[in-house]
């Protein structure tokens, strides 16, 4: 049984590293975006709770996001472990984490950070195209067949907003500010696993596993 958090700024990996490490220990990869959206879903009080504040276009409360991610990490598909992705963004919702964990009986393994220079990640993202069937592409790294069309529905490609070279930097500034502390926060509690996230996805993911081992 394992437990981790999975750390990194915009553009480091995460959501690719997540799904190779979720698969390799058979744990569940629990993202705050994917279970805000399933509590949207099957409008949970908690779900139509965060609804009112996303309809304006404000970010979820601690309160309410801490609450969902509280109501994920006790089910029973997390007895054997679980892998965190995006929370916690902040020391707060480290603080309610450690909180979480100790009630529900559990406790963080290790936290890894995938570390990548800004040029790099600022090259990264501005390079993305996505499609509307979820597909995933980068104009250098994994180009589609055809420019400007998805591989797999023949979609047209496009750039996610937050994608573009301001919005990353101001991305960057936030995660500076808000999640870049949590470095320390960790590192304090023994639990920090650095890891250099340059090279190929499968050269980062054997470097994440060794750490974890």
């Amino acid at each position: 049984m394992v437990n981790i958090v999975l750390l990194g700024a915009p553009g480091a990996g995460k959501g690719t590293q997540a799904m190779k490490i979720s698969q390799l220990y058979n744990i569940p990869h629990i993202s705050t975006g994917d279970i805000l959206r399933d509590n949207l879903e099957r409008g949970t009080q908690l779900g139509l709770e965060a609804k009112k504040f996303m309809d304006r276009g404000a970010l979820v409360p601690d309160s309410v996001l801490i609450g969902i991610v509280k109501d994920r990490l006790s089910e029973p598909d997390t007895d054997k472990g679980l892998l965190l992705d995006g929370f916690p963004r902040t020391i707060p919702q480290a603080e309610a984490l450690w909180d979480i964990m100790d009630q529900i009986g559990k406790k963080l393994d290790a936290v890894i950070d995938i570390e990548v220079p800004d040029e790099v990640l600022v090259k990264r993202l501005a390079g993305r195209r996505m499609c509307r069937c979820g597909a995933s592409y980068h104009v250098i790294f994994s180009p589609p067949e055809v420019e400007g069309k998805c591989d797999h529905c023949g979609g047209e490609l496009y750039q996610r907003d937050d994608d573009a070279e301001n919005a990353i930097k101001t991305r960057l500034v936030y995660y500076y500010g808000q999640t870049y502390p949590l470095i320390d926060y960790y590192g304090e509690k023994g639990l920090l696993r650095p890891v250099n996230g340059t090279g190929s996805v499968d050269d980062i993911f054997n470097k994440i596993s060794s750490v974890i081992e």
